[in-house]
Order: structure tokens, then sequence, then C-alpha cells
């Protein structure tokens, strides 16, 4: 039998994938309205993004694919990055997100992609970008639409979570900026 904590927690869980699937769902009814297509470039959240998406039945309509490029390596030979630009700037900068998106958008041929950098933690974090930083970008049309930096709380999982949270949410604002 559970106890009363973890039957909570597991309530919470349940409440957040709904609301995810709710808001995935709704980048899904917008991207089709639009006849436009989505890609991910996805570090810190390791796909889950794309995961997301792709569990929705007739997502294969709208969502191109996605990068997972969790090392340096992969963002400069997969998603076109500069290796000076995060040599300048590193990994977790407005400056390599933008690129991240703008190189999704190309290698996937689509025409929206969000790409996702950041600290998850545990491990990973500086003074300047401590454990919870995020950036992500918006890219339309081979431009880029937004950029957001975040400050998350919690632990790996949950910063993760959040994140992707944030990027479906950031598709949507792309769409009501329109």
């Amino acid at each position: 039998m559970q106890n009363k904590s973890a039957q909570a927690t597991m309530q919470n869980v349940d409440l957040e994938l709904k609301q995810d699937k709710r808001l995935a769902s709704e980048v899904a009814e917008l991207l089709v309205a639009k006849g436009m297509t989505l890609a991910t470039a996805e570090s810190c959240t390791g796909g889950a993004i794309g995961a997301l998406l792709t569990s929705l039945a007739g997502s294969s309509s709208w969502f191109n694919g996605g990068i997972i490029s969790y090392t340096n390596d992969a963002k400069i030979n997969l998603l076109g990055v500069p290796p000076g630009i995060i040599n300048k700037y590193g990994a977790v900068s407005q400056e390599v997100v933008e690129y991240m998106a703008t190189g999704g958008c190309e290698a996937l041929s689509s025409s929206m992609c969000v790409a996702v950098s950041g600290v998850a933690g545990p491990g990973g974090g500086t003074p300047s970008k401590p454990v919870g930083t995020v950036w992500i970008a918006w890219c339309a049309n081979g431009v880029v639409a937004n950029s957001q930096l975040y400050q998350l709380s919690g632990n790996r999982n949950k910063v993760q979570n959040t994140a992707v949270r944030m990027a479906l949410k950031g598709i949507i604002s792309c769409f009501l900026e329109d």
C-alpha cells in the first residue's frame, strides 16, 4: 500500500503528463492549421520534446524529426554551430542555441525548429551558469523568432521536464505573434 506522500507524487506526475500532452496537442493543431513542419534540436532535454510530440498519433504529418546534440561536436557537425561560437560563449548560451535552431530547420527541412541547451544537473554548473540555466530558441522559416533564458529549479528530471514545457509554450507563442 502506498503512503499519502507517494500517492500525491503520482497524482502530480499524472497531472503534469496530462498538461504536457495538452501542450503537445495544441502545438500539433497549430502546425497543421498553418501547414508547417517542426524539428527539434535538443541538448539537455535529450530528445524529450521529440518523444512527447511523437507520442501523438499522426505526428509524422508535421514533425520532421529531432537531433539530440548533447556534445559540442554534435552541435558543430550536425547543426552547423561554428566552433568559435561555442569557444567564445559556451554551449549553454543564446548564441549557440540560436545556431542550433537555424541548423535544425535546415538539417531537417522544417519550417520551424525549437532548440534547447542547458545545465540540467546535478553537476556541470558554474557561478555564471548554475544548474538550471537553460537557453531555448525558436526558429521559423530559417530566421530566429525568439530566444529566452530560463533559470529553472529542481532536480535533473524537473529541470528537463520544465524545459520541455517552456519549449512547447514558446512554439505556441510564436504562432500567437503571427
